[in-house]
Parts: structure tokens; C-alpha cells; sequence
């Protein structure tokens, strides 16, 4: 679904980011785990179009991301608070949303009650705007917002970050859930080992710009990325 093809975005004489080659096949959920500054956020920008790279190319379901808008029909992201829209509550959010995806109201009502238990009474029916909500309930809405997309491709930078352990938990449960049910190409970036290592089927560690590491989720993944970081040190 996602090839990526000599890739590198520079700003003035600093490299950010230098990926060769990677493919990421449909229906993998793909985990991306790096330090600060590591190109994690640089690479799904450039995944959504959202900055040109300096060169290369990301192919989309055969699709140059840079060159059409017609990936964005099957692709659903969320990386940060600016992807809301803060004057709207939840409900309308979610209503908007849908109507950009010719998913009918009554319908969207229908599948918010799927994901009660992530939210936790703390989003829906507040009578608050998004952006009076807490950082962690802007996070729950979010993510909920591109499950409700339907697309075969979900872009989630840091989607564990604000969120308390319970929830946490909760969005590991949802996540794995919603790749089993539905067959969705996941895309997960976090800074934390143990969560990816639990989600994703496999894990690239990216460093200073570059792919370091490239496995298979195995028993022993997150002991053998735990022993990498420990010797960045």
C-alpha cells in the first residue's frame, strides 16, 4: 500500500530524514519508534502530503502522494490537536467528518456507541467544545475520528501520549480489534517500546533520519529494541 522511494527531506544543510526504500503491504500494522527528533512526524508529513520532500517520492496505492489528492478518498490520519477543529463538539466533529466521508448521520450516531468504552463518559455529551476538552479527551476524539473514516489506512502519530494507563490500555484493546475485524493498514508512531511491541506485526526504529531496524514482531522485540536504545545512551 505504502512505498517509499529514496526519500529525503533537508531543511537548509541538516538531513532529517533519508529512507532509501520501504514498502509497507496492506493490512500491516506498522509501528515506528524512535528518539526525539528521529524523523517519526517528518515521515508521516510526508506520507500526507503535508510538507514536499527534498527527494523522492511516496506512493500511496500506486498513488504519488505529491502529485494526486485521490489517496486521500482511502487514508485517515491523525498526528496532532491542529487535525480538530476546536469551535465544534465532539458530536458535530464527528457529524463533519462523516459528511466528508458520505457516511450518514444516523449511521455515525450508531457506530460512536462502539467506542464508549475508550471514552469513557468523558467526550460525548459534555456540552463542551473540543478545545475546552482535556489533551488526553481532544486525543480520544481524534483517533475515534479516523476509525470513523472507514478507510483501509490509518495514519496515528503518538496515539498513546496524554492518555492515562487505563485508557491506554483500552486504545491497545480497540486498535488490535479494529486491524483483526476489519483488515485496516495501521500506521503507528510512539515513543513508547511496550505499546508498539503489543500492537504492531512489525516494528522499524528509525535513527537520526535512517532506518536502523526493520523486524517482525516477535516474543523477544521489545528486549531486543529496549538493548538498542540502551546503547544510544
Amino acid at each position: 500500500m505504502i512505498n517509499i522511494n529514496l526519500l529525503s527531506k533537508k531543511y537548509g544543510k541538516q538531513t532529517v530524514l533519508d529512507i532509501d526504500i520501504l514498502n509497507i503491504p496492506s493490512g500491516q500494522t506498522f509501528g515506528l519508534v524512535g528518539n526525539n527528533g528521529a524523523g517519526k512526524t517528518t515521515l508521516f508529513s510526508l506520507m500526507l502530503d503535508l510538507i514536499a520532500p527534498t527527494r523522492g517520492t511516496v506512493t500511496n496505492n500506486d498513488i504519488v502522494v505529491q502529485k494526486s489528492e485521490v489517496w486521500k478518498a482511502h487514508t485517515a490520519a491523525f498526528l496532532d490537536e491542529q487535525f480538530l477543529i476546536g469551535y465544534l463538539t465532539p458530536e458535530e466533529y464527528f457529524t463533519f467528518i462523516g459528511g466528508l466521508r458520505g457516511i450518514k448521520k444516523e449511521k455515525i450516531s450508531t457506530a460512536l456507541n462502539q467506542y464508549a468504552d475508550f471514552f469513557h463518559g468523558e467526550v460525548l455529551g459534555q456540552k463542551k467544545y473540543i478545545r475546552d476538552l482535556s489533551k488526553g479527551n481532544q486525543k480520544k476524539v481524534g483517533i475515534v475520528g479516523t476509525l470513523l473514516s472507514n478507510t483501509p489506512l490509518v495514519i496515528l502519530d503518538e496515539p498513546f501520549a496524554n492518555l492515562d494507563p487505563t485508557t491506554q490500555i483500552r486504545l491497545k484493546k480497540l486498535l488490535k480489534e479494529e486491524a483483526s475485524a476489519t483488515g485496516k493498514t495501521f500506521l503507528i508512531s510512539s515513543h513508547d517500546l511496550q505499546h508498539v511491541t503489543e500492537v504492531c506485526d512489525r516494528i522499524v526504529v528509525l535513527h537520526k533520519g535512517k532506518v536502523v531496524r526493520d523486524e517482525k514482531t516477535s516474543t523477544d522485540t521489545l528486549q531486543k529494541l529496549e538493548a538498542f536504545f540502551r546503547e544510544q545512551l
